[in-house]
């Protein structure tokens, strides 16, 4: 049974075409990966299957009754609303169906025997509703929900505004949840996660009987959830039966086989050509050449698509730094409370350490109070000598209406207008994007831009904070790769062991500090 059927989709934003008589289905059951690089335009669309965005032409169609839930990368949470708000607004639906029923009820006293007969069939409905949604233990099912993902530690009654990435998506997550909705749609599910809050969704989704289609550029977790790809590349979507291997495999092939077919056709047109230029001026071979040049025009030309830009990350590198690189005294870490006991940490040159643990425990904090942008509740952080510091913040500062190339122009205004797009497709950006404002990137194309005025600024010390989210698979890749290779130092927040594995000297688990462990 077909639950989601979408017809001959196309959309664009300006000249920049996303997607090109694209037609999709999501049946009873079915466990989706969709998959693709940065800008493919896999969140543009969710936003357009979930009624977010209109496309240009194409029908998108659900089955009738259908609840769909959506956790959404870019989702903004009001100010003054609390976590448990935010949990308790899932059931909205049901709170609606309560005022039903009490309109109902204020209404009986003065209806007749027909109208009251029908009224009572109605409430029992809205009953039984109400009941199967466990609308009478809400409160009960939101504590339920909120411990098990890690949401009680830090305050049910806190604002969410005050929340960091990671908190904010496990919120999000929970008021899904507690949602049931039929369809599960996740954009990025993993992204601020920590590892044991990743293995919990990781057995939800492996148990979930209903259909799910999830967004992820992390392959293990997608691996181990899925049971379809499908694979947005050049405005197209193709779906592959089994796993992310399963479909590297069989993709493999059908390149080949299209590549096999377009040397082929090229050396056929090739000798068509050939023969209808030697003889169409002959009258004895005139209608031959007609013949042939009638076949060329007939004929359907193999077209290959265009090889995406490969990003390439080469760090530039400042002299070296003296021994030590930063040594914290008994720093004391946090905000309006504190969020760790007395630190006493101390990073070499050369070494490459990585910070891991639960969200909001307090790692870009720590990051932040290195740096000097807040400051410590006590103690004191002394830096080495000769620091060239690159910082890689999580997110991209809101409301910026500046374009790629105004961006890097920023932070070096003695480029040429050359230099700053060569630069920024060296990073994996095409023209295109080049041209657009930040803003409407995919969070991947926004973290290459962030990636292109560090690579461009020499340094001997990075701080990366989650470098890896929204990124795709060649792009982390490169990623790794390159931090493999820089001979500087790196203090790096990653929840990717397998990211970070090849790369690390020193990991620490940010839980044997933490004083709050969320």
């Amino acid at each position: 049974m077909s639950i989601l059927n979408v017809e001959h989709l196309t959309h664009g934003f300006g000249d920049r075409a996303i997607f090109q008589d694209v037609s999709f289905r999501l049946l009873k059951g079915e466990h989706i990966g969709l998959i693709g690089a940065n800008g493919e335009g896999k969140s543009t669309f969710m936003n357009i299957i979930t009624g977010k965005l209109q496309p240009d032409e194409g029908k998108v169609e659900w089955s009738k009754r259908v609840r769909t839930g959506y956790l959404d990368q870019h989702t903004v949470l009001e100010k003054g609303m609390s976590i448990r708000d935010v949990l308790k607004s899932a059931f909205a639906f049901l709170f609606q169906m309560e005022d039903q029923m009490n309109e109902l009820c204020d209404r009986m006293g003065e209806a007749d025997e027909v109208t009251l007969a029908s009224m009572m069939d109605e409430l029992g409905t809205i009953q039984d509703l109400l009941m199967a949604h466990d609308f009478y233990i809400i409160d009960s099912k939101v504590e339920e929900v909120a411990r098990a993902i890690g949401l009680t530690d830090m305050g049910l009654d806190k604002d969410v505004t005050e929340l960091s990435g990671g908190q904010r998506t496990k919120v999000l997550l929970g008021k899904l949840l507690l949602e049931k909705p039929d369809i599960l749609l996740l954009d990025e599910p993993t992204n601020y996660l920590d590892t044991q809050h990743i293995e919990w969704l990781k057995r939800y989704l492996q148990e979930y009987e209903n259909a799910f289609i999830l967004i992820s550029h992390d392959i293990p977790f997608l691996n181990s959830v899925i049971n379809i790809i499908y694979h947005m590349e050049n405005q197209s979507l193709d779906r592959y039966v089994g796993d992310y291997e399963k479909f590297q495999e069989v993709y493999a092939v059908k390149k080949s086989q299209l590549e096999a077919a377009y040397k082929r056709q090229q050396q056929e047109i090739a000798e068509l050509e050939d023969f209808v230029a030697r003889n169409k001026a002959r009258v004895s071979t005139r209608n031959m050449a007609m013949s042939r040049q009638k076949k060329l025009d007939k004929m359907e030309v193999i077209e290959l698509a265009k090889d995406k830009p490969k990003p390439e990350f080469h760090f530039m590198e400042s002299r070296a730094a003296g021994k030590c690189i930063f040594e914290t005294k008994d720093m004391v870490i946090g905000y309006d409370e504190p969020l760790s006991r007395p630190l006493n940490l101390y990073m070499e040159r050369g070494e490459k350490v990585v910070l891991v643990g639960a969200n909001g425990i307090g790692k870009t904090t720590l990051l932040k109070s290195i740096l000097g942008m807040t400051a410590s509740l006590e103690g004191e952080v002394e830096l080495g000598d000769y620091l060239s510091i690159g910082y890689f913040e999580q997110e991209m500062a809101p409301g910026n209406t500046t374009t790629c190339i105004e961006e890097i122009w920023k932070e070096f205004p003695s480029y040429t207008q050359y230099q700053v797009r060569s630069a920024l497709a060296k990073c994996g950006l095409t023209t295109n994007h080049i041209e657009s404002q930040v803003r409407v990137l995919s969070g991947g194309e926004q973290a290459k831009v962030r990636l292109c005025k560090l690579i461009n600024r020499e340094t001997n010390l990075l701080l990366l904070d989650e470098p890896t989210n929204h990124l795709d698979v060649e792009a982390k890749e490169e990623l790794k790769r390159a931090l493999k290779t820089y001979k500087g130092s790196i203090l790096l927040i990653c929840h990717e062991p397998e990211f970070y594995e090849g790369v690390a000297t020193r990991v620490l688990d940010c839980k044997d500090w933490a004083l709050r462990l969320s």
